[in-house]
């Protein structure tokens, strides 16, 4: 199989609007830094409007588009995997489909990349526009306490935005854990990886597709997928708690012997709600790891590809590309197999008289 030399891998939910001007501004940046010599990798992860049916459109026009359709809503981390798995390029770049990322640095990462010998160039972003503040102190926030909490140094203000080698992402692949944090795990791979500035910019249209929620679920499998700090909170914890009650017992043994008796019910509460809110909360971590146990040992593919338009050439090492549903393949299952036609009987010659 004939490599690319670029596959610029794009997950998009919900993103009709964008996605016209994305794949001309893309394959504008592709020509100009390798020619011809690229593909571009769509992933629709189960969007509700008119994704697909655009991406179909462009595909049949561009054979340089490949244009994946998963069974259903998957996630960005995995529809990003799902690309990434099935893009088969010696540079791989990643970019989000809301052109917040100008995808115009291609050429100036691809440069980094070669003067400094790297494997992974990942950007870093300078300024946020179009975001709220609330979305950016709990940003940096997150980011500063991941980096307190994990054993794997993660870059900080960085998002997915990034261009790997061929090698990096083979590495990368070579990890099939289902909750995936993608920019940790890239971190996590090693090789040399440096850093790229850059401003990122407003949405080009629709709207964000990570609310609080999404985004407190993917700041939990990041720390759950990336650190065992949680669970040593509970050690911590619990010492905590029994120098303190050390001290509310020599507290109460003075009180005994002096005769002086403690008042009310307030010390005795705030003691018993304590301890219950540790409790929970450890309990409730511990819920999270043995979840992710629970679904690890069902070792389930990362995703479901219904169905593709365009020249794919990857293969499905992580996830599962179901066969194409035609309706002549259909028409010829549905029909009875033909009997097998019997040789004629050949008489044996008549000897003469």
């Amino acid at each position: 199989m004939k490599r690319p030399a670029l596959s610029i891998v794009v997950p998009c939910y919900n993103e009709a609007a964008c996605l016209d001007i994305l794949h001309a501004r893309v394959s504008a940046a592709a020509q100009a830094a390798v020619g011809d010599d690229y593909e571009i990798v769509f992933v629709n992860d189960g969007s509700k409007d008119a994704s697909w049916p655009v991406m179909q459109r462009l595909a049949a026009a561009d054979p340089h588009l490949v244009a994946i359709n998963l069974s259903r809503n998957h996630g960005h981390q995995l529809a990003l995997t799902a690309g990434l798995d099935l893009c088969c390029g010696q540079q791989i770049m990643i970019i989000d489909a809301d052109l917040q990322d100008p995808p115009e640095l291609l050429a100036d990462m691809r440069a980094t990349m070669a003067a400094e010998q790297a494997d992974v160039v990942y950007a870093v972003r300078r300024k946020r526009e179009g975001e709220t503040f609330f979305k950016k102190l709990t940003a940096a926030a997150f980011y500063r306490v991941l980096d307190r909490v994990t054993d794997t140094p993660i870059p900080l203000d960085t998002g997915d935005f990034r261009l790997m080698s061929r090698r990096a992402l083979d590495a990368f692949l070579s990890l099939p854990e289902q909750a995936r944090f993608i920019r940790g795990m890239v971190a996590w791979i090693g090789f040399r990886q440096v850093p790229f500035l850059y401003d990122r910019a407003e949405r080009h249209a629709g709207e964000t597709k990570y609310p609080l929620a999404k985004m407190i679920r993917f700041a939990l499998d990041a720390v759950t997928g990336f650190s065992t700090a949680p669970l040593r909170f509970a050690s911590h914890a619990g010492l905590a708690l029994t120098g303190a009650s050390l001290l509310l017992f020599v507290y109460i043994a003075i009180g005994f012997f002096t005769g002086s008796a403690v008042q009310g019910w307030t010390s005795t509460m705030l003691v018993v709600v304590l301890l219950g809110a540790v409790q929970m909360f450890v309990l409730g971590m511990i819920g999270e790891y043995l979840g992710r146990l629970y679904v690890e040992s069902k070792r389930r593919p990362l995703y479901l590809v219904a169905d593709v338009a365009g020249p794919v050439q990857g293969r499905a090492t992580l996830g599962y590309r179901a066969e194409p549903l035609e309706e002549d393949v259909v028409a010829t299952a549905a029909q009875p197999a033909p009997a097998p036609r019997r040789k004629p009987r050949v008489k044996p010659p008549v000897p003469p008289a």
